[in-house]
């Protein structure tokens, strides 16, 4: 019997344990209550119009075998190009059929960026599942409050923090294929006043070529591997009932392999170093009906590369630093009426070469949240940007939502949101332009939301429309120098998310759609316009916890390096099994993952290579 076989088999087998468990549901928790941090009111799910996800501490504690890039390719309107290539590929989010870095990445609360890349996004390489208590996904233009980027979503990362009174130790300890491992080791604690967490994740892979060999060839490709440690501290200091400072560090460090192009393997030395390092503070005042926030961080990353390129050696170095100041004040005017209004202001530099650019933004914002008024709610709110290079612009959101019953809300968003161009695109080595305008976005949505027999059963349904004006693009035609497009670029779709939660057992899915271009072509590239995705899990025992996941992802374009035509890409689907087994009062957990593509032959005409059948196995435990 082959791996596929296998697959298939124990996900049949799976359905039945499923079908037989039913009789035992148990009551879910109640959604709706769950606090929203992203959108910086602490508002309730029931509250607010917006559309968001929440990726439990119960779902990482389940995906141990998984990178977060994979887990985050798992939810709706959400690609992650590279997460099923080879471990130490790039990574990029496309978010709703949007472009790589049309999406900010938050670690709790405050916003990461990359100022020494091209497109300023944040590496998702450099956090792993075992440092992550759970994730909050805002769909839809969110720049009247994060600013630039924030044009198809925002991902806020909630890190780990100290647990009850006293100590734990914790940690993940796994290992699979292509000679893999990872081991994650934690200690938190709290006592009066004080509180801490501390973890170090080391993650090593041999991986796989990340070229794929060219069509008929039989030369052995070497594995592109990677090793990376990370060390993520936060801490907790209460000064008094009302005050708090959290400082927090957090350092990453990968060594990554890489080959000279698509169909090319690289020379045994080509590799790419990754260091990044981030400090900060969280201080929170609070007074008896709102509370004053600072949020401050320094980040600094570099990137180190020695490639070969025609043969000959070829290495590139780049540095970028970021400090961000966010200063904002929450109000509660009344039961119905909250405030909020801040200030922001980003600093970066980038050291490329004998280049040492800089810029300044400065903005400031506010919004309004009417709330719980009869079956409506209303938030709206407005940005003004002044960006040391450009100038001046302005977003804004009008987001309303209606309880018709407690079981049916409508909601809608009308918003704004932009990205300024990088250090990169104005002042960098290859195809600068001074002269670039920020690229502003006009984004609409709308859905309904139905949850029924305590949210045992749920449904979501969203429609949304974006259209981009200025898009920054280097076109050959232009010598691959930097220009704002003169077309807008169009997206829109929709996504069909369904949830069933019977104690037990609990299933979810979703279909996504959408479709989109630039005025010269009617596509979009490595984005599909159809993916499908089904997960299904149930506690067979009290100890034992099952589960199984299938997703389809369709037809798409992409360039075909060896003629540098857009062709089209064929299809592929994801099938994968989880099981997990508790022991000792569940402080002690082994898993075992398996995931395998098929159709795995899907990607390589475009001369990179994808993972066929791979596995995971390990042990997490949780000492007090």
């Amino acid at each position: 019997m082959n791996k596929k076989s296998i697959l298939i088999a124990a996900s049949l087998g799976f359905v039945q344990l499923t079908i037989s468990q039913l009789a035992n549901a148990q009551d879910s928790l109640q959604l709706k209550d769950v606090v929203i941090t992203a959108t910086k009111n602490d508002q309730k799910q029931s509250q607010t119009g917006k559309v968001v996800t929440i990726i439990s501490k119960e779902v990482l504690e389940r995906s141990h075998g998984k990178s977060l890039p994979e887990l985050l390719n798992e939810q709706a309107g959400i690609l992650v190009s590279g997460a099923t290539g080879n471990p130490g590929q790039n990574k990029s989010v496309f978010f709703r059929g949007a472009a790589s870095g049309y999406t900010v990445v938050l670690i709790d609360g405050i916003v990461q960026n990359d100022p020494s890349g091209n497109g300023g996004a944040f590496d998702l390489r450099q956090f792993s599942i075992d440092q992550i208590d759970h994730i909050e996904i805002l769909r839809g233009g969110q720049s009247t409050i994060y600013g630039s980027d924030a044009v198809a979503g925002v991902i806020n990362i909630i890190t780990k923090k100290a647990g009850p009174k006293g100590n734990t130790i914790y940690g993940v300890a796994s290992a699979g294929s292509y000679e893999s491992y990872k081991g994650t080791i934690g200690l938190n604690g709290r006592v009066e006043g004080f509180s801490y967490n501390i973890n170090y994740t080391h993650n090593k892979t041999d991986g796989i070529s990340e070229a794929a060999a060219p069509v008929g060839s039989t030369a052995a490709m070497d594995k592109d591997g990677f090793k990376a440690d990370g060390v993520n501290a936060n801490f907790g200091i209460q000064l008094d009932k009302n005050f708090s400072v959290n400082p927090f560090l957090r350092y990453f460090y990968g060594n990554y392999k890489i080959d000279e192009d698509a169909f090319t393997d690289g020379s045994p030395d080509n590799h790419s170093i990754l260091k990044q390092f981030s400090g900060g503070v969280n201080s929170i005042y609070k007074f008896n009906t709102g509370k004053v926030t600072l949020n401050y961080s320094y980040e600094t990353t570099s990137n180190d590369a020695q490639t070969t390129f025609m043969g000959f050696p070829s290495n590139y170095s780049s540095n970028g630093r970021i400090n961000i100041v966010d200063l904002f004040y929450n109000q509660k005017i009344n039961d119905k009426l909250d405030l909020l209004v801040g200030v922001d202001n980003r600093a970066v530099k980038l050291i490329s070469g004998s280049n040492s650019p800089k810029t300044n933004i400065f903005a400031a914002y506010g919004s309004l949240f009417l709330h719980d008024l009869s079956i409506f709610n209303l938030e709206v709110g407005g940005r003004y940007n002044k960006h040391d290079q450009y100038g001046e612009n302005y977003t804004y959101t009008i987001t309303p939502s209606i309880n018709i019953i407690k079981e049916i809300k409508l909601f809608g968003t009308v918003s704004t949101a932009f990205k300024v161009p990088t250090l990169s695109m104005l002042f960098g080595q290859f195809g600068a332009n001074l002269n670039l305008k920020p690229e502003r976005s006009q984004n609409y949505e709308a859905g309904a939301n139905f949850s029924f027999a305590d949210e045992k059963f749920n449904l979501r349904l969203v429609a949304f429309k974006r259209n981009i004006t200025d898009a920054i693009i280097a076109p050959a035609s232009n010598g691959y120098n930097y220009i704002n497009l003169t077309s807008e670029q169009k997206a829109k779709g929709f996504e069909i998310e369904p949830a069933v939660n019977l104690g037990v057992f609990n299933f979810n899915g979703y279909y996504a759609f959408v479709k989109g271009g630039d005025g010269q072509v009617d596509y979009l590239i490595r984005r599909p316009k159809h993916t499908f995705g089904l997960n299904a899990g149930v506690h067979a025992t009290q100890n034992l916890y099952v589960s199984a996941n299938y997703r389809y992802f369709g037809k798409r374009f992409d360039t075909n390096y060896g003629t540098g035509m857009v062709e089209e890409l064929s299809y592929y689907k994801l099938l994968s099994a989880y099981a997990e087994y508790a022991l000792f009062n569940k402080n002690v957990k082994i898993f075992f993952d398996a995931k395998n593509i098929l159709n795995e032959k899907y990607n390589e005409f475009i001369g990179y290579s994808t993972m066929g059948f791979n596995f995971n196995a390990g042990v997490s435990f949780n000492i007090r």
